[in-house]
């Protein structure tokens, strides 16, 4: 009876341990972030998207501290152009893939496949996305926009600051055809 009443507690503990520890696990955050340094988009520096040919990775020796997260830049002079307006050069819907978004969830975009569109950046988790986005920008962004104003409500947000998901003014397209995956890792300005 005694050892049936310690297999019972035994199980019991072991379940609470488990539960706790499924509620101990990272939550989905509003802006991505590298898993390892909890760092702003894998360390890239936001401002070098739109000045430079290719994004360059930041030094955490030029970094700010925005939307709760680390951001690192190439040099003192991006760190404080992007500290005057963090929103104008972060990217859009926290870097969520914003095809993704569009069909109505989340996944993490990829800093190395983006698309400046209308002066904003967007990721994109693959060249695949990135191609159904170039096929019908407007509907994509109009879509992810609506679908990110409620799925953005159950990220963990650790600070104030929310992070860039301004929708584009473009008029909605009806259906993003899937193109098959494309070579290349970006798109430039248009």
């Amino acid at each position: 009876m005694m050892r049936q009443i310690c297999k019972q507690i035994l199980t019991i503990a072991l379940w609470a341990l488990l539960a706790l520890g499924a509620q101990a696990q990272a939550p989905v955050e509003n802006i991505v972030t590298d898993p390892l340094t909890g760092v702003a988009i894998d360390g890239y520096d936001a401002v070098s998207y739109f000045i430079s040919p290719q994004p360059q990775e930041g030094k955490p020796d030029f970094e700010y501290s925005w939307g709760g997260v680390s951001w690192y830049f190439v040099s003192a002079a991006n760190r404080d152009i992007f500290a005057l307006n963090p929103t104008i050069y972060a990217p859009q819907f926290g870097g969520h893939c914003t095809t993704s978004l569009s069909r109505g969830y989340l996944s993490d975009g990829k800093p190395r496949l983006f698309v400046i569109e209308a002066l904003k950046l967007y990721f994109f988790y693959s060249t695949a996305n990135r191609d159904a986005f170039l096929l019908s920008k407007g509907g994509t962004i109009s879509r992810a926009g609506e679908n990110w104003a409620y799925l953005s409500k159950g990220l963990a947000v650790p600070a104030s600051e929310p992070p860039a998901a301004a929708p584009s003014s473009e008029p909605a397209a009806d259906g993003a055809p899937v193109a098959p995956d494309g070579a290349g890792d970006n798109v430039q300005p248009h």
